[in-house]
């Protein structure tokens, strides 16, 4: 298939000249502008559902309404449906006739399903369980649905009166505990409570049962997997006899095991198998072929490795065997989806700053489809075509339809009155010759129309296996920063992904070695390449491993910046490795338990506190378990007892991320009048 430039539908997220009166992107613009997700497609093709959220800022809360649209209808315009203003609508799936759609809401006072129905356009609820319904996925046969929640293990349907909590033996407010995990990410566990996925009869009357088949047999484990895990982790089988899930085993080695695993349980002999037995890694994203005969899913290789390569694994329904599809493609897959023929899978993976949307068919071909911009959300059609939502550094998701040539078309524009008010920024990548000689990426982002010397931000990300990415962001946003009057520098450096996994792994046991040189480098080159950027004059921003590089450069890199911005950042990797809920992304990155490292503190930045110096903010959100706010703590104590000029922004209902409406205009508000008193002459 011919590759579409996409330019039309990337530039669909910005504007290509502003008005006269523009004005720059402001952190309550990024805050408040809408977000498009949860994209299904009706089984001929002629319609896509989603759902976007909106900002109630007085209420310093979200709020998701659905949307409908028909396809091939010339200036077809989104359809607000099933919509009250003061609830909230989303994941929106047809039922497989096409005849209605159904969705989750808050309506009846809990979340439950409802359905919508296209030729009266009413609105009626459909389950009434006991417990909130997390998520749902119906069966092809439209008889059946696997519904999933926050269940009690003892619990033989979708909610009791009791939720099992093992922790609270009373008579006072003491929780117990024998095992870790006791805490994930910004909650304390239930023991007794976990994801559970039931399967429930739809009947005639279109109304869902209130008794549920539990599907995870005698498995203790979350299913979808917490936090972050939904329906990509679920899959019907082609003939509805059962249902193929991701879980992780809740032992007493959780906190340090990666080995999520696919299950197949039937409905006729609720049998429930592990299909992945045999590896120790990631199994996840189970996704059965429409035609009955292949189940496809992606897989690391290597345990207690969060980051390793993410291969598609095939495997022959009839025979059993399995094949590493991908095995040769030295990319990491992010999600997947069958073409309705199902001869390929269309798949995203990073690539260079990039994330384009791949075909790849059941030999291994691999075949990309777009370039720039980061593609998520994807739909495939009947007629061949695909759905899709892409966003990039100059503006957040919309809708695409590439045909089945290639031909693309924008659907949506969902944020069209804003950004037709704001100044555009421009975008650069560029890549230098970083540590071992080694090529690396980065982008610069800055006011379209600046003129003169910019100061500058250099953006450094967490994960560390991540990537800034041609992607638009929420929390850490390179376009609001550089509408400030910035020019915004991010750069990819060793253990970034989306440049293959030798690259991504060569930050173990290295954080602040290999990493800090290509930070030093590129700034170097950067000077070099856009002489607007005034190097000299410049502060560093991070969160979490981003944050650790910030306390990493504060004593190792001391001269460099006229200030620091540290986010959930780790001070002292001692007490992060006792600290931390999930072990294994720190002991494997910095070789095992503290106990059995060698050389444990040689990349600890407590140990070169007496070099800082560089004026500091710290900023964490006190509901952070993954780097508990001691750390950052620790660090302001640090800056103060040496007299370094310094600020603590502590937000009490906040975890990792900073996501609240007011609480992240705050967070913008601050950090910019941070970098403006130290890189901005005093007017």
């Amino acid at each position: 298939m011919k590759k579409p430039l996409l330019i039309a539908a990337l530039i669909g997220t910005t504007v290509l000249s502003a008005p006269a009166f523009a004005r720059p992107m402001t952190e309550t613009d990024l805050a408040t502008m809408k977000r498009l997700s949860g994209v299904t497609a009706s089984p001929d093709g002629t319609m896509v559902a989603y759902q976007v959220r909106e900002t109630d800022l007085a209420a310093n809360k979200g709020r998701t309404d659905l949307y409908l649209l028909r396809l091939g209808t010339p200036k077809a315009q989104p359809v607000l449906f099933a919509s009250k203003p003061d609830k909230n609508e989303h994941d929106p799936a047809f039922a497989p006739d096409g005849k209605s759609i159904f969705y989750i809401s808050n309506e009846s006072g809990s979340d439950q399903i409802w359905r919508y129905d296209l030729a009266s356009g009413t609105a009626t609820q459909a389950s009434n369980f006991k417990a909130d319904v997390s998520g749902f996925k119906i069966s092809p046969d439209g008889k059946k649905f696997a519904v999933w929640g926050d269940i009690a293990r003892d619990c033989m349907e979708f909610g009791c009166e009791k939720d099992g909590d093992r922790s609270k033996p009373g008579p006072g407010t003491g929780r117990e505990y024998d095992q870790l995990m006791v805490r994930h990410w910004d909650a304390w566990e239930t023991p007794g409570n976990y994801s559970r996925i039931f399967t429930v009869v739809l009947g005639a009357d279109n109304k869902l049962g209130t008794l549920g088949e539990a599907m995870d047999g005698d498995l203790v484990g979350d299913a979808p997997s917490k936090p972050f895990g939904g329906a990509e982790e679920v899959s019907w089988a082609a003939d509805s006899s059962g249902i193929a899930f991701a879980l992780r085993e809740a032992d007493a080695n959780e906190a340090k095991s990666t080995n999520l695993d696919i299950y197949g349980a039937s409905l006729k002999s609720k049998e429930v198998v592990n299909l992945t037995a045999d590896n120790a890694g990631t199994d996840t994203t189970p996704a059965a072929s429409p035609d009955g005969k292949w189940l496809a899913w992606t897989s690391m290789a290597r345990a207690t490795y969060e980051a390793d390569r993410l291969v598609i694994k095939l495997m022959d329904l009839k025979s059993g065997k399995v094949t590493a599809l991908t095995d040769a493609w030295d990319r990491s897959v992010g999600s997947l989806a069958w073409a309705p023929d199902s001869k390929s899978l269309l798949v995203t993976a990073q690539d260079t700053l990039e994330t384009p949307l791949f075909r790849v068919d059941l030999k291994g071909k691999v075949t990309r489809l777009t370039e720039r911009g980061n593609i998520a959300e994807v739909v495939p059609l009947k007629n061949g075509g695909v759905v899709y939502a892409i966003n990039s550094i100059s503006g957040p998701s919309d809708l695409v339809l590439m045909d089945a040539k290639g031909k693309t078309t924008r659907l949506t524009n969902v944020n069209a009155e804003v950004f037709s008010t704001l100044d555009p920024v421009n975008y650069q990548k560029f890549d230098f010759a970083g540590a071992n000689g080694e090529q690396v990426f980065g982008q610069i982002v800055k006011p379209q129309n600046a003129t003169g010397k910019l100061p500058v931000l250099l953006l450094v990300h967490g994960g560390p296996q991540s990537s800034f990415n041609n992607s638009w962001s929420y929390r850490w946003n390179p376009a609001v920063m550089a509408s400030q009057g910035y020019a915004v520098v991010t750069i990819d450096f060793h253990g970034s992904t989306g440049y293959g996994q030798k690259f991504t792994d060569s930050i173990n046991k290295n954080w602040g070695g290999w990493p800090l040189e290509d930070l030093q480098k590129g700034m170097a080159a950067v000077g070099k390449i856009d002489s607007q950027l005034d190097t000299a004059n410049a502060c560093a921003l991070g969160g979490s491993y981003g944050g650790y590089m910030m306390n990493w450069i504060a004593g190792n890199w001391p001269d460099r910046f006229k200030c620091l911005v540290t986010h959930a950042g780790i001070f002292d990797l001692r007490a992060m490795a006792y600290e931390t809920e999930e072990l294994w992304f720190d002991q494997w990155d910095n070789g095992g338990p503290w106990t059995t490292r060698t050389d444990a503190e040689k990349w600890n930045p407590v140990n070169h506190v007496a070099k800082w110096k560089t004026p500091t903010l710290v900023i964490h959100g006190e509901k952070d378990y993954r780097i508990p706010y001691s750390q950052s703590l620790a660090a302001f104590t640090a800056l103060q007892q040496q007299g370094v000029e310094s600020k603590l922004l502590v937000f009490p209902d906040e975890n990792h991320w900073i996501l609240k409406p007011k609480n992240s205009i705050q967070w913008h508000q601050t950090v910019f009048k941070w970098v403006d008193k130290h890189l901005k002459p005093a007017k």
